[in-house]
C-alpha cells in the first residue's frame, strides 16, 4: 500500500490512473463459492476474473475509505472540533512512549 501510494500516477484510492503491468493471484476456492461467483458474474454478464476484479476493487475502496471518511451530525462534528481545537494534557503513559526510541532505532 505505501509503495503504491508514493507513485505519482495513484488516484487516492491507491488504484492506478496510468497503464498496469498485470499480474495474477491465484485462489483456491470451494466449489459452491466457486458457483456462487460464476452464477452472480453470469447474471452480469461478466467472466468469474471481471466479477472477482471489480467486486474486490469495490471492497479495497470502502475498507480505505472506511479509514479516512466518516461522517457526524452537525453537533457531533463541533464536539469533534472542539476536542480537536482542545486536546487533554499528556498523561504519564504518553510521556514514557514519546521518551522511548522507536522500534526501528533500538
Amino acid at each position: 500500500m505505501a509503495k503504491a501510494l508514493r507513485s505519482n500516477n495513484n488516484t487516492v484510492a491507491g488504484l492506478r490512473t496510468g497503464s498496469d503491468a498485470k499480474g495474477s493471484i491465484n485462489l483456491r476456492i470451494e466449489t459452491r463459492t466457486r458457483q456462487l461467483i460464476d452464477d452472480a458474474a453470469a447474471v452480469l454478464g461478466k467472466t468469474r476474473t471481471e466479477f472477482m476484479i471489480e467486486s474486490a476493487r469495490l471492497h479495497a475502496v470502502d475498507v480505505l475509505l472506511d479509514q479516512r471518511l466518516f461522517q457526524l451530525e452537525a453537533d457531533h462534528y463541533e464536539a469533534f472540533l472542539d476536542v480537536l481545537d482542545n486536546p487533554p494534557a499528556p498523561g504519564p503513559k504518553l510521556r514514557s512512549l514519546l521518551r522511548r526510541a522507536p522500534a526501528w532505532q533500538r
